[in-house]
């Protein structure tokens, strides 16, 4: 799974459309040329689908994916977190602090966006069982995480998972984590 490029957006963007910067043409390289020759498969969100398009060489495309978006952030989407905080005060540290089934208004829960991601991954996994190249948000990259180090939601959000890195995992009906948010020159 790859992280897309940075957005430099300093608000929450869950689906909210927005471009990647992919200005980094040597880490976009170095990306491109370390990933193994497997399908790509992208969010449907613009900053992911830039980036699939930036690493795809000759690698088979699939159809973007909506189940690999970010987490739907609700009637938060595109606000500070100071907006927020100071229209509902204490609700986003919530949110955070006890991910699972708390939702933003309008939005998805911790564990929509899992149980979304999970489906369509696994379902993709087993029609591709050399595996695939996902490009992905850190939200969905993390739910992998949660499921890989059976830890909970709290916890896999500690994790960073940083724009154009790699998260490498296997799958035999459970996912085992390889490596989580490399870069090309550790892989």
């Amino acid at each position: 799974m790859v992280r897309h490029g940075p957005t430099h957006v300093k608000k929450l963007i869950g689906w909210t459309d927005v471009p990647a910067d992919l200005s980094d043409r040597q880490a976009i390289a170095g990306l491109k040329g370390a990933l193994p020759d497997l399908p790509v498969i992208s969010s449907d969100l613009l900053r992911a689908r830039q980036t699939a398009d930036a690493i795809q060489g000759a690698r088979r495309r699939l159809p973007h994916a909506a189940q690999f978006r970010e987490i739907h952030m609700g009637a938060w989407e595109d606000r500070s977190w100071t907006e927020i905080d100071d229209s509902t005060p204490g609700a986003l540290r919530q949110y955070y602090e006890q991910p699972g089934d708390t939702a933003p208004p309008e939005g998805e829960s911790w564990n929509q966006l899992s149980q979304r991601v999970h489906e369509r991954l696994t379902d993709l996994l087993a029609h591709h069982p050399k595996g695939l190249i996902v490009v992905a948000h850190m939200g969905p990259i993390l739910t992998v995480v949660q499921r890989a180090r059976d830890i909970s939601a709290y916890d896999a959000l500690a994790q960073v998972i940083a724009p154009l890195s790699v998260s490498q995992f296997n799958y035999d009906g459970a996912f085992h984590e390889i490596t989580v948010n490399q870069f090309p020159a550790a892989l």
